[in-house]
């Protein structure tokens, strides 16, 4: 039993190397309508697997927090292995999202074939500011007993992995949306700004469960919850962007 946090970081690091390949291996495709007009189709299946893989990640950093705490294991090889598994999961996949989307945004553009390579470069800046965030935290997480300082990299990464599944189902004609390199660059832009700020993000796992200190939660998941009928999987990027506002707000007490 001494070796199951490990085993599910591993577990963690694992699905983020899965959603990486099929990131990569999404390719857009070209089809016409008649001999003359040719239309790039941007290719949303493998992304949307991808951002799964992001997911069941996201699962397993949770589980392996869960199991160390009930084992009561700590050890410097698992906060290593932790941060490692999760720049990748979160830090790494998502960038390639980004790099991807960025990707299908220019070659839907007239002069695509003259884009150069480096108009997608910016998406690895969620990897490196990531990289930054987990730093910071290996060395002041004692200070981060009820809140943490920045944006945690699994609910940047999280965020950037509901993009796909938006594109996918594209409720409200949101999906559509995302194709706009302006936007994109914007959204990595604040994500990177979030995750080294000195902005106090509270523990969506509260140490107290009173309504003085769960409201903020329970909005969240009201208003995931009635949004999602509506929004479907972009009720998760909703759920996260008030995450995300609701911290400028409400500052937990420290324990």
């Amino acid at each position: 039993m001494k070796h199951l946090p490990n085993l599910l970081t591993l577990a963690n690091l694992f699905c983020g190397c899965i959603a990486i390949s099929f990131v990569l291996s999404a390719q857009n495709f070209t089809t016409s309508f008649n001999i003359d007009e040719y239309i790039e189709v941007p290719a949303i299946e493998q992304p949307y697997w991808g951002s799964v893989f992001i997911f069941l990640a996201a699962v397993f950093d949770m589980l392996d927090g869960w199991a160390a705490r009930g084992l009561k294991i700590f050890s410097p090889i698992g906060k290593d292995l932790d941060s490692l598994a999760d720049l990748v999961s979160f830090g790494v996949a998502p960038s390639m999202i980004l790099f991807k989307m960025l990707w299908s945004a220019y070659m839907l553009r007239p002069e695509a074939m003259d884009v150069s390579m480096l108009a997608m470069s910016p998406a690895f800046l969620v990897a490196c500011f990531g990289a930054l965030r987990l730093a910071r935290y290996n060395v002041s997480v004692a200070e981060q007993n009820v809140s943490f300082s920045g944006m945690p990299i699994p609910a940047a990464g999280i965020l950037i992995a509901t993009f796909p599944l938006i594109q996918w189902q594209n409720p409200l004609g949101i999906g559509l949306k995302l194709y706009n390199a302006t936007v994109l660059y914007a959204v990595i832009a604040v994500v990177c700004w979030l995750m080294v700020s000195k902005v106090r993000f509270f523990k969506f796992l509260p140490s107290k469960f009173s309504v003085a200190d769960i409201w903020p939660q329970l909005v969240i998941i009201v208003v995931a919850a009635a949004s999602f009928p509506f929004l479907q999987s972009a009720a998760i990027t909703l759920a996260l962007i008030l995450y995300i506002l609701l911290s400028f707000v409400y500052k937990p007490k420290q324990a």
